[in-house]
C-alpha cells in the first residue's frame, strides 16, 4: 500500500511508515509538483497545512482511502469531496495543545506587561519606564471560548497565575469543567465578566465571526482578546474599530481570516501583538503530531480502525473489535434484502437489539447502507460515504434501539421499502462469528447468510420442495443447505425457502423453478 507524504514531517514520523514492510512511502516534501502524479495510485495522503487537498486532487486519486492531517485544522481539505468518495479524513487534536497554550499565554503576558512596546522603545534608545506600567494576571478573570484540549491546558496555566477561569462551550459537560475549577457560563456572561478572552473554538459556519461588532459591544471595557485558534472566528474590521475606540485594550493574534494579512490596519495597530500562525510551531509539537498521524494512517490501512476521524465517528480499537462482526452482518443483511426487495429504494429502517443497541452503531448503520446501495450504484460505497449517498438519493433512514425487546440477543433487523415491494429480515452473529438470517418478512427461519442463496416464496403445499430439489439437481447445482419457514402452522399458507448452493444457479434452471405453480417468487442472491 502506497502512502504519499506531501509536506515536511519529522524523520521519526517517516520512520513509523518505513518500519511497516507492507507500506510504500513516497516523500514529496519540497517537491510538491510531483503530487498530481503520485496521488493517482496512492492509498493514503499525509499533509500539514501547505498542501491544498481540493476536489480536483481527490478526484484524481483513484485508490485513496485516507487523508491524514498533521495538526488540528482541516480547512485545507475538502471534507465534502473526501466523504462522498469514501475517504476517511483524520487529524491530530491535542498533539500541539501545550505549544498553543504556551503561545496563548505569551500573548497574554505580552499585552499585560506591554513587552513589545518596551522592547521597541529601549532598542530605539528610549527609557520609558513610567509610560510602560502594566497589569498583573493574578486576580483577573480569563474567559475561554472553547474548552477542548487546548482550552483545558490554557486553564491549567491560568490557575497557576492565580486567575479565575470561565468557559463557554455548549458541547462540554459541566462536570468536566468543574473538575478543573472552571465555571461553564453562557457566552454573554463570559464576554461581560472577563478581563482576558481567549478563543479556542473550531472554524464552523456557525462560529464564523463569533467576535463581531455585536459581541464586542458586550465585552467588559478594557478587556484584551487572544486568538490562537482560527482567523475566521474574528471580524477583523469590528475588532479594529473596538480597539481604536479604546473599548478593547488590545489583542494578541496568531491567526487571520486571510493569511498573510496584507495591509491589515488591525495588525498594524500599536495595541495589537501579531504572530504569523506559529502557535503549534515548536519542535516538540511538530514531532508529536507527525508521529501521531503516521501511526493513525498506518493503523487505518492495516486494521481499518480510524482514530480522530473528522468525517466519521471515531471508535477505539476495542470498540472496533466488538463492532467488526456486526459490520459484516450489516453489510450482508443489507445486500441480501436489497436483492430480495428489488426496485428503487425509498426507506430503510434499522433496528438494534440486545447488547448491540448499547454499542456505537453509526458504523453498523453505514455498513447496512453499504450493502443495500452496493447492489445498485456503480460508484464505490463504503462505511464512510454510505450515509451521504443515501441522503443524496432521498432515502429515508430510521434507527430503532432496544436493549430488552429482542427474542434473540444482539440481533440486527432491517426493513426496506421500495417503489415495488417491501421486505424485512432479522440477522444474528452466531457461533464462531457465523452470520445467520433468523427471519424474513415475519417468518421464522435459520439459515447461513453467505455465498449463493436461492430465495423462494411459495404456497405451502406438498411436492414443492421435492420439485425444487429435482430441478436443481438436473441443472447440476449442488445444495449445501435447504431451510424452510412458514407463516402459519397449518399447510396452505405462505412459505419461504432459503437454499444455499455451491454455485450460481443457471438462468434456465431458475426459470424452471419459477414455473412451478405454487412458487410465487424465486430469486438468486449473491453475497
Amino acid at each position: 500500500m502506497k502512502i504519499v507524504v506531501s509536506d515536511s514531517v519529522s524523520s521519526s514520523a517517516l520512520e513509523v511508515l518505513r518500519a511497516e514492510p507492507s507500506l510504500e512511502l513516497v516523500y514529496l516534501a519540497g517537491k510538491a509538483d510531483g503530487l498530481n502524479h503520485e496521488i493517482q495510485d496512492a492509498d493514503a495522503l499525509v499533509v500539514r497545512s501547505a498542501t491544498k487537498v481540493n476536489s480536483a486532487l481527490i478526484e484524481r486519486a483513484a485508490k485513496l482511502r485516507a487523508i491524514g492531517r498533521a495538526g488540528v485544522g482541516v480547512d485545507n481539505v475538502d471534507l465534502d469531496a473526501a466523504t462522498r468518495k469514501g475517504i476517511v479524513v483524520m487529524n491530530t487534536p491535542g498533539g500541539n495543545a501545550e505549544s498553543v497554550a504556551e503561545l496563548t499565554f505569551a500573548l497574554l503576558l505580552g499585552m499585560a506587561r506591554r513587552i513589545p512596546h518596551a522592547d521597541a522603545s529601549i532598542k530605539e534608545g528610549r527609557w520609558e519606564k513610567k509610560k510602560l506600567t502594566g497589569i498583573e494576571l493574578r486576580g483577573k478573570t480569563l474567559g475561554l471560548i472553547g474548552f477542548g484540549r487546548i482550552g483545558s491546558e490554557v486553564a491549567r496555566i491560568a490557575r497557576a497565575f492565580g486567575m479565575a477561569v470561565l468557559a463557554y462551550d455548549p458541547y462540554i459537560a459541566s462536570r468536566l469543567a468543574e473538575e478543573q475549577n472552571v465555571r461553564l457560563v453562557e457566552l454573554e456572561e463570559l464576554l461581560k465578566s472577563s478581563d482576558f478572552i481567549s478563543l479556542h473554538a473550531s472554524a464552523t459556519e456557525e462560529n464564523r465571526h463569533l467576535i463581531n461588532a455585536k459581541t464586542l459591544a458586550l465585552v467588559k471595557p478594557g478587556a484584551r482578546i487572544v486568538n490562537c485558534a482560527r482567523g475566521e472566528l474574528v471580524d477583523a474590521q469590528a475588532l479594529f474599530e473596538a480597539i481604536e475606540s479604546g473599548r478593547i485594550a488590545g489583542a494578541g493574534l496568531d491567526v487571520f481570516e486571510k493569511e498573510p494579512p496584507a495591509d491589515s490596519p488591525l495588525v498594524k495597530h500599536p495595541n495589537v501583538i501579531a504572530t504569523p500562525h506559529i502557535a503549534g510551531s515548536t519542535e516538540e509539537a511538530q514531532e508529536i503530531v507527525g508521529i501521531r498521524i503516521a501511526e493513525q494512517v498506518r493503523d487505518f490501512l492495516l486494521t481499518g480502525v480510524a482514530r480522530n476521524a473528522v468525517n466519521m465517528p471515531t471508535v477505539s480499537v476495542e470498540e472496533h473489535k466488538k463492532l467488526e462482526p456486526y459490520l459484516q452482518l450489516g453489510e450482508k443483511l443489507g445486500a441480501f434484502l436489497a436483492q430480495i426487495a428489488g426496485g428503487r429504494l425509498l426507506e430503510a429502517r434499522i433496528s438494534y437489539d440486545g447488547g448491540l443497541a448499547e454499542l456505537n452503531t453509526h458504523l453498523v448503520k453505514n455498513a447496512v447502507l453499504k450493502g443495500v446501495l452496493g447492489q445498485t450504484l456503480s460508484e464505490p460505497v463504503n462505511v464512510i460515504n454510505a450515509g451521504t449517498l443515501a441522503q443524496e438519493r432521498g432515502i429515508e433512514v430510521t434507527e430503532l434501539r432496544s436493549a430488552r425487546r429482542a427474542t434473540f440477543s444482539n440481533s440486527l433487523g432491517l426493513a426496506l421499502r421500495t417503489e415495488n415491494d417491501a421486505a424485512s429480515a432479522l440477522g444474528l452473529v452466531g457461533i464462531r462469528g457465523a452470520l445467520r438470517v433468523l427471519g424474513i418478512n415475519d417468518i421464522d427461519i435459520d439459515a447461513p447468510l453467505s455465498g449463493h442463496i436461492l430465495f423462494i416464496r411459495n404456497q405451502d403445499v406438498p411436492g414443492v420442495i421435492g420439485r425444487i430439489g429435482t430441478i436443481l439437481g438436473e441443472g447440476s447445482v449442488n445444495i449445501a443447505s435447504f431451510t424452510l419457514g412458514r407463516k402459519a402452522s397449518e399447510s396452505g399458507g405462505e412459505a419461504i425457502g432459503l437454499v444455499n448452493v455451491d454455485q450460481l444457479v443457471p438462468a434456465e434452471t431458475l426459470e424452471r423453478i419459477r414455473s412451478i405453480p405454487a412458487v410465487s417468487a424465486a430469486r438468486v442472491v449473491v453475497l
